[in-house]
Formats: C-alpha cells, structure tokens, sequence
C-alpha cells in the first residue's frame, strides 16, 4: 500500500506519524515536504473533503500569525487562498492512502487507514 504524508521535518506529530507509517510492513511511503513543495489548491480542498473537515478546521495556528492575520474570521474560499500562499497555515500532518485520508492529530489516527 502506498501512503502519502505531508510532512514538516521540524513537527514532533508528524515525525511520530511518518515512523509509524516506515514501520508497517507493506507500507511504501511518498514524503512531501508541503513547505518545500506547497499545497495546490485543488490539493488542499481534495484533502479536507476526504478527511471529513473544512479548511478553516485544518488552520494551524500555534507558530504562525494566521491569527494576527484574520484567519479563523474568513470564508474557507478565502483561507484556501492563504493556505495556498502560505502552506504553514497548514495543520499537519495530512497522510493519504487508498484507504483515505486523515488529519493525523494524534498520530495514532493514521492506523485507520493503514
């Protein structure tokens, strides 16, 4: 099975999260490292879609100035336009399967697609 995850180096969620996937056997792991290589749009709302949430549920706020910035207050047409300028508004990490997709916070999470 092959599992996509979105993924920050810097982030202790998600580097719990690409372990337990590396762990799996019969796991092959695609790594994107969303701040390296942004989100396209049609990504992110095929993303929050799949995983059952809305863009403005997916913003990440603690290490950013979303906040400062209005945010949380926007249309998610409007956050999906700074999401797509500014990946770090992003919450992470996003892993994707044939199985689904799911915002992996707990980390544990991605085992009910695995």
């Amino acid at each position: 099975m092959k599992a996509t995850i979105w993924h920050n180096p810097k982030c202790g969620t998600s580097r719990k999260t690409l372990a337990i996937l590396e762990e799996t056997p019969g796991v092959e792991v695609e790594v994107i490292e969303y701040l390296k290589t942004p989100y396209t749009r049609e990504k992110l709302i095929q993303l929050f879609k799949d995983a059952g949430m809305t863009a403005k549920e997916a913003i990440r706020l603690r290490g950013t100035d979303a906040e400062e910035r209005g945010l949380p207050g926007m249309s998610d047409e409007q956050i999906l336009d700074e999401m797509t300028a500014n990946s770090a508004y992003v919450g992470r990490p996003f892993v994707e399967t044939e199985k689904g997709v799911r915002y992996c916070r707990p980390q544990e999470v991605v085992r009910e697609i695995l």
